[in-house]
């Protein structure tokens, strides 16, 4: 698996990356560009959320190992 393969996607197999730049001007954005946006920084939300639950967990049991 490549870095690449992670990345979000515009749609289902397009091929395309989405991206969204943070503080970026809004104002020439459709309401179907804010809801493709949203669904991207939310999908970029919930694997964040899930890398950080692995790497805490990874610490945990780390921790459990080495205090014995």
């Amino acid at each position: 698996m490549t870095e690449q393969d992670d990345r979000p996607r515009s749609g289902p197999g397009s091929g395309k990356t989405a991206s969204h730049e943070i503080g970026q001007p809004l104002d020439a954005l459709s309401v179907a560009e804010f809801d493709a946006r949203i669904a991207l920084l939310r999908d970029e939300i919930e694997r964040l959320e899930r890398a950080r639950a692995a790497k805490a967990a990874s610490r945990a049991a780390a921790d459990a190992f080495f205090k014995k």
